[in-house]
């Protein structure tokens, strides 16, 4: 999961981030002097640049009341999270976040919804070895977090076809032309000395001050929108003649799920379809849109500073005609594709290049050897003796790649020895839930979210069975502990968000294709009651539902499920009915 993308709390203000980032010197700012303190922890200031290495200063909120009432400090650590572009893990560079993460951190890796992985609990003392270690094995953290573009998605299925091969093509591009010069990362984290440089980077794309938020990028093969298209700030989709060549770039814009409890002005909102490109000149329309977000996005106020907002205030045809005089061409007409789904592939799959992919569903992302499945230590195992890849994938899970038929039998094996099934021994609700980490790390987080989710979903099964529904036909579970979005609660056909301490507001009616946002059902519910909650809902979707349709849709359109805040979500955007009007469908 992509957890703590907001600001840490409201320590340094808004306004000072903006100065931070201008004269940090690159994204130098006092790091360098302060890592070679023997303090545990960094600066506010150094703590918020830190974000655009891939580093998130934490402590253990679990550790909290004691620490007041012994008058200690907090228990500081830190989150590393890398970039790995279309979820690509080159098994080299796995076995080293395996590594790092069993002497460094806290012997868990954590796939996150971006296609990326999380190292907990690495002490300040350890992170220059760590991150060194990380960019001598392929791989790097630069630009995962921060004001910055993020890790670029892509359909995470390694199929030769050419709509695949061509999203993965796309999004690396992408990944490489948005990556920020910022020689700061690699004198800090190599070893280098950079107290005494008096000459920072010059960013092409980002200037000095970077960008006003955070961007998001996904690139979708036709028909499968395994990364949430319409959830990204930029999502890009190759079209296809009948020969197989891609003969253009559909463009979407302005998506973006985090909002704030109590602010009516913050919403989650689905992209709007901008138009299309022809393939050679992607990248440079690619660059135009980040441009006018980074010229014109709001610097004053961080809650409004995302391309969503940018979209709704001005308008989209004003947004196209600003990118069209940057980029210098006009954009073509959107063209037609085909109807969005979400696929899902576990176990045993053929590539269509000869070679198998082995899908393995994971619990919230969290890989780790417990007593009864060992999926660290399994996948440990596959990647030295068979030498493959891994990719991880948005819905958290892994897939091993590119693997020879000869190798089928010693994945099985190894898979069955350590006690890992297929799908990771997980049922439909479980392989279809998404959860961020929230407490006790992040320190963001307002309710417990991946250490509530099995009991949630066992709640959720009982209720599910009780109405006599399919397990096989569960709807999707998003989950998290604040508004801000991490595991993108608000697509989910239950969508759970923590508001307070084992409170969470429950939405219902997000789609399986992931391309309708849910609404509000009920407020500030207890845990506990979650499960009793939902089984009203379900037996009435078990009693009066179409032939066929998905318990989203069902919500979506039925009287008998009295979505509360229909209107109240038109009136928390009533100073954008552009986007109260996106707000409900697609």
């Amino acid at each position: 999961m992509e957890s703590q993308e907001r600001d840490n709390g409201d320590q340094v203000s808004k306004l000072d981030i903006e100065a931070l980032k201008t004269e940090s010197q690159g994204l130098r700012g006092a790091i360098p002097n302060e890592l070679a303190q023997n303090a545990d922890h960094f600066s506010e200031e150094s703590a918020t640049l830190l974000k655009f290495h891939g580093i998130y200063q934490q402590d253990d909120r679990d550790a909290r009341k004691a620490s007041r009432e012994t008058g200690s400090s907090k228990d500081f650590s830190f989150m590393v999270r890398t970039k790995n572009p279309g979820g690509f893990l080159p098994g080299e560079f796995y076995l080293g976040i395996d590594e790092l993460s069993t002497r460094y951190g806290n012997g868990t890796i954590r796939v996150t919804t971006r296609g990326g992985l999380q190292l907990h609990g690495i002490p300040k003392g350890d992170l220059q070895t760590v991150i060194a270690a990380i960019n001598t094995r392929l791989g790097t953290t630069l630009g995962a977090c921060g004001d910055i573009n993020r890790n670029v998605m892509a359909p995470p299925f390694p199929f030769a076809r050419p709509a695949y091969v061509a999203a993965r093509k796309a999004a690396q591009k992408i990944a490489d032309l948005l990556t920020p010069r910022a020689s700061a990362y690699y004198e800090v984290w190599q070893g280098g000395d950079i107290r005494h440089s008096s000459k920072p980077d010059v960013e092409p794309i980002y200037g000095a001050a970077f960008l006003p938020r955070k961007f998001k990028i996904a690139v979708a093969a036709p028909g499968d929108n395994s990364v949430d298209l319409y959830a990204n700030d930029l999502g890009i989709v190759p079209v296809l003649d009948r020969n197989d060549t891609v003969v253009a770039y559909d463009l979407t814009v302005g998506g973006g799920l985090g909002m704030t409890h109590g602010k009516a002005t913050t919403y989650p909102r689905l992209a709007d379809e901008l138009g299309s490109i022809a393939p050679e000149r992607l990248l440079d329309i690619v660059r135009a849109i980040v441009i006018v977000q980074r010229d014109h996005g709001d610097r004053s106020n961080r809650k409004h500073a995302r391309l969503k907002y940018l979209i709704d205030d001005r308008g989209l045809t004003w947004f196209r005609s600003a990118v069209e005089a940057n980029a210098g061409f006009a954009l073509d007409p959107w063209q037609p594709l085909p109807e969005w789904s979400v696929p899902t592939f576990s176990g045993w799959h053929a590539q269509g290049d000869g070679r198998w992919f082995n899908g393995i569903d994971i619990l919230s992302g969290r890989i780790r050897d417990d007593r009864r499945i060992r999926m660290k230590s399994a996948l440990r195992e596959i990647v030295e003796r068979t030498h493959c890849d891994l990719i991880a994938t948005p819905n958290q899970n892994i897939l091993i790649i590119d693997i020879a038929d000869h190798q089928r039998v010693t994945i099985d094996a190894i898979l069955a020895q350590h006690g890992v099934a297929f799908d990771g021994g997980l049922d439909a609700f479980a392989r279809r839930a998404l959860a961020c980490p929230a407490l006790p790390t992040c320190g963001l987080s307002l309710a417990e979210s991946e250490r509530f989710l099995p009991r949630l979903l066992a709640d959720v099964r009982v209720a599910w069975s009780a109405a006599g529904l399919d397990m096989r036909a569960a709807p999707t579970l998003r989950m998290t502990g604040c508004p801000n979005g991490c595991a993108r609660p608000a697509l989910g056909e239950i969508g759970i968000v923590g508001v307070s301490l084992d409170r969470y507001n429950v939405s219902l009616g997000g789609n399986p294709q992931s391309t309708r946002l849910n609404a509000l059902y009920r407020e500030r519910v207890s845990g506990g009651d979650i499960g009793h909650v939902l089984a009203e809902v379900f037996r009435a979707f078990a009693a009066e539902r179409d032939a066929h349709e998905s318990f989203g849709d069902y919500c979506a359109r039925s009287a008998a499920v009295p979505i509360v805040d229909r209107r109240q979500s038109t009136r928390a955007c009533e100073e954008s009915p552009a986007a109260a009007a996106n707000l409900l469908t697609r």
